[in-house]
């Protein structure tokens, strides 16, 4: 299992390495060239998004002694995907703001300003929006450690429990053991006498 694992990761990592550079080539590009790059970004995104799901298949199949090394790892891919979205995002703003100028015949000379604004304002959206992301992963990770916490808290629980039962039973058959002890000791005392 753990080699399927390590197989999905490198075919992730070579395939997040590819979009990376894709993605930074975006805005560099024109016309039909950059619809294509867009285009070809956005399958091999859908394709990574797939890598991360069988990956995360394979840790559940791993034994729950072993999965904490490739649940830390799996963390990282996740956060490693998120940021290469919100990359794609930022270049595809940027690529829209170039559609629409063309469509609408925009030079830019007039409205530069406001498109400068308009930007900040794109970008400062998508900061929060990765925070509040980030935030509700950490929640979300936090209520899991949580639950994980309380079922180890449960067994716990019944383990003493059934070892406080035992003990009990122990301590039973340790008292009925004493008494029959104290009635063979009379016995043989009042043979003694005789």
């Amino acid at each position: 299992m753990s080699s399927d694992f390590e197989s999905y990761e490198q075919d992730f990592a070579v395939l997040t390495a590819d979009i990376t550079g894709r993605i930074g080539r975006v805005p560099k590009l024109l016309g039909d060239e950059k619809k294509q790059m867009v285009a070809n970004i956005e399958k091999q995104l859908e394709e990574a998004r797939e890598l991360l799901e069988q990956m995360e298949l394979e840790v559940r199949e791993i034994p729950p002694q072993s999965r904490g090394m490739y649940s830390s790892r799996m963390r990282s891919y996740k956060q490693e995907m998120g940021k290469l979205e919100a990359d794609f995002k930022r270049s595809r703003i940027a690529y829209s703001d170039e559609v629409r100028n063309e469509l609408l015949g925009d030079d830019g000379n007039s409205s530069e300003n406001q498109l400068i604004k308009l930007r900040e304002e794109r970008a400062h959206l998508l900061d929060n929006t990765e925070r509040l992301e980030r935030s509700s992963r950490r929640l979300e990770a936090g209520y899991q450690i949580a639950v994980e916490t309380e079922q180890i808290g449960q067994e716990m629980l019944e383990n003493l429990s059934h070892d406080r039962e035992k003990i009990q039973r122990a301590r039973e058959r340790l008292r009925e053991t004493d008494a029959n002890l104290g009635k063979s000791s009379r016995i043989l005392t009042g043979m003694l006498r005789r």
